[in-house]
């Protein structure tokens, strides 16, 4: 397994924030390789664009091809950001002036020999950041307020663990093998790669809508951990109609939504709802048996029953007759 050795300098002065460059990697990733259900409709939607370019650009494809290994990501595609939550065009500068050999160098730690495509062209940067531009633009940014309403969602709640449950609480489900260790040490993932010294360095954890945690750097002095965070997907499915009209859409979509453990600040993030009136719906759900609900530190978790999930599943028939109040709402 890989660790990050830290102290408590190091923990002190730790962020959280976002990335507009994580993301659109991210999102490039996903494009490029199998996904889980929650990934699909997104990416059915944005697919045969992404080949299409792909097919018209044989550079892109080649960098695409050979910047994504098993365990690696070619270096100059997951440099961490100065600050958190810059823009893209402000991360991509640091693409950008990287030379030829250099992004030839980064290529040949994921995969060797590189084709003959890579060793022969030029201006390599510039593609990579048209390509991440064309993601962005493309797939990314018409939707980036509300991934960025639920990428925020996820840092407030996590952060307010600290006071609380410690570093070993902040860190509890960030990954399936992110945790913390004691003694200052994180662990980062199942690799068998050496451990990381970062006291006394700058350390970020980016959140992001990503296939899974990904550790990079900018050396001597910055470090990041991404790890994923889903619940722009988890809407993506529309709940169906006799459900909606069973208990009304925002509640039928508030079910759906609750699939996986959810908090009220990431469902008011990713309905657009007021914190009162999901609080509302959520309490008529929980009363009629169809959500479980659990403190976690200051949140409190949210998730589909066993009758919630058969309701989901298979929505009750809507007649043309029903007696007493339904749970129905706006």
């Amino acid at each position: 397994m890989s660790e990050f050795l830290v102290d408590a300098d190091t923990l002190a002065l730790a962020r959280f924030g976002t990335s507009q460059l994580t993301e659109t990697v991210s999102a490039l990733k996903l494009l490029e390789r199998p996904v889980e259900p929650w990934f699909r409709a997104w990416k059915d939607e944005h697919k045969a664009a992404f080949e299409a370019q792909l097919a018209a650009r044989p550079v892109w494809a080649a960098l695409v091809e050979n910047a994504f290994g098993r365990s690696w990501v070619a270096d100059f595609l997951t440099v961490p950001p100065l600050e958190p939550d810059q823009a893209l065009a402000d991360e991509l500068e640091l693409l950008t002036v990287l030379d030829d050999d250099q992004i030839r160098a980064d290529l040949s730690v994921v995969r060797t020999p590189l084709p003959e495509i890579l060793l022969t062209s030029t201006g390599l940067a510039d593609a990579a950041a048209e390509l991440l531009r064309w993601v962005w633009t493309e797939t990314v940014e018409p939707d980036w307020p509300r991934r960025l309403r639920v990428l925020q969602a996820d840092i407030v709640s996590r952060t307010s663990r600290l006071s609380e449950q410690g570093w070993s609480g902040v860190l509890r489900g960030l990954g399936p093998d992110v945790r913390w260790l004691g003694d200052g040490r994180i662990q980062v993932n199942r690799w068998d790669y050496p451990t990381t010294d970062v006291r006394g360095r700058d350390l970020m954890f980016i959140a992001a809508h990503s296939p899974g945690v990904n550790v990079s750097w900018r050396k001597p002095d910055r470090f990041a951990l991404t790890y994923p965070v889903t619940g722009i997907f988890a809407g993506t499915e529309a709940p169906a109609e006799p459900l909606v009209q069973l208990l009304g859409r925002n509640r039928a979509r508030i079910l759906v939504e609750a699939a996986e453990p959810v908090s009220t600040t990431v469902l008011v993030a990713t309905t657009g709802l007021s914190l009162a009136t999901v609080s509302d719906h959520l309490r008529v759900l929980t009363d009629a048996g169809l959500l479980e609900r659990r403190r976690s530190g200051r949140s409190v978790l949210y998730w589909q029953s066993d009758t919630g999930r058969r309701v989901v599943r298979r929505p009750a028939p809507v007649s043309g007759f029903r007696s007493g109040r339904r749970a129905g709402g706006r």
